[in-house]
């Protein structure tokens, strides 16, 4: 079933007027379309400053948006308030970036963990400690560190310790915004293998958003790819990574970079290690981000795209299925795919 249903959503900030005095506006997030079913992963990737995080925030309402509209297991949540607001920020949960920054410093283990559960009433008082206990160790921590405070640990500890936090209301949806950039590569590895053992254990849907295209690989189900605050291409997460459609999405997948061993490549794909024989350079976007108050007319990545025509410049081309048989219920925006 449909947990999370985003629909034309829109994200626009006002800047400082140009010298004609006109209202110039930095369009963050430029109408966007996705859904997630219960017990999956649907990640957004695309690169830094096209949109990922401020779709985070609208999502769990921490933003108002310019336009659209976001259902949350059949609610606007544009609409919800008293009870109904409160019931919605217990089911939808965060992990953020830097786990250092998003923890109190001046609260310990226990504060951090035992105040989502006085704050929606759920246990006990007396059962408090002991519930905090097994959210520690459920994220393979200690129970003594419960005392302790944020300085004292490493940062993978530390982003135990938010996901332990995420889980004590026992969430629905979990969005997890970067949550492995900030760590070191063994770590990422452990929290992932977590989140993953966490997902099974729980059935926790996730919109996971990140920029490291193995992890998502590996942890998702669906794939959304955003450029310039648009979605421009959905689809399975295998499929996607095997038959890219749009230009953009090729060329992420193909700058994404790999170990070289003395002229041979390594690439590791889903836990298993292959070999490649013959050398390749890394393919990387020619040109640079157009601005986002300045979006070029047509297709966003026109400017850039190696494959562009002549409606490029001139016609924007729907999210929509593409026509060709060989990928069927797959979403692209592109001219290649979808004759306007």
């Amino acid at each position: 079933m449909e947990l999370l249903n985003v629909n034309a959503l829109k994200k626009y900030f006002p800047v400082k007027k140009g010298f004609s005095g006109e209202q110039l506006w930095l369009k963050a997030v430029d109408g966007i379309d996705f859904s997630i079913e219960e017990d999956k992963v649907f990640a957004l990737v695309g690169e830094s400053g096209c949109g990922k995080s401020t779709v985070a925030r609208l999502v769990l309402k921490l933003t108002t948006p310019t336009s659209g509209k976001i259902v949350f297991a059949g609610k606007d949540i544009s609409e919800l308030k008293g009870d109904s607001l409160k019931t919605f920020r217990r089911s939808v949960q965060i992990v953020f970036q830097d786990p250092f920054a998003s923890l109190n410093p001046r609260k310990t283990v226990f504060d951090t963990l035992s105040e989502p559960l006085k704050i929606h009433r759920l246990i006990k008082k007396k059962n408090i400690k002991e519930a905090c206990i097994g959210l520690l160790k459920k994220v393979g921590l200690d129970p003594d560190v419960i005392r302790r405070y944020p300085h004292e640990f490493s940062g993978g500890q530390r982003q135990r310790i938010c996901i332990a936090r995420a889980l004590a209301v026992n969430p629905k949806l979990i969005v997890a915004d970067e949550p492995l950039s900030a760590l070191d590569v063994s770590i990422q590895a452990q929290i992932l293998n977590l989140l993953q053992d966490l997902r099974k254990e729980t059935k926790i849907t996730f919109l996971f958003i990140s920029h490291d295209l193995k992890v998502v690989h590996y942890f998702s189900d669906t794939v959304g790819v955003m450029y310039l605050g648009k979605i421009v291409e959905c689809a399975k997460t295998d499929d996607l990574f095997h038959k890219p459609l749009h230009p953009y999405t090729t060329i992420l997948l193909a700058a994404a970079p790999k170990i070289k061993i003395r002229g041979s490549e390594l690439e590791v794909k889903s836990g298993d290690v292959k070999l490649k024989t013959q050398n390749s350079k890394l393919k990387t976007v020619s040109g640079d981000v157009p601005s986002p108050i300045h979006v070029p007319p047509g297709c966003p990545f026109h400017p850039r795209c190696p494959k562009r025509f002549e409606p490029c410049d001139k016609i924007v081309p729907l999210l929509k299925q593409t026509l060709d048989p060989e990928a069927k219920g797959r979403l692209v925006s592109c001219h290649l795919w979808n004759p306007y």
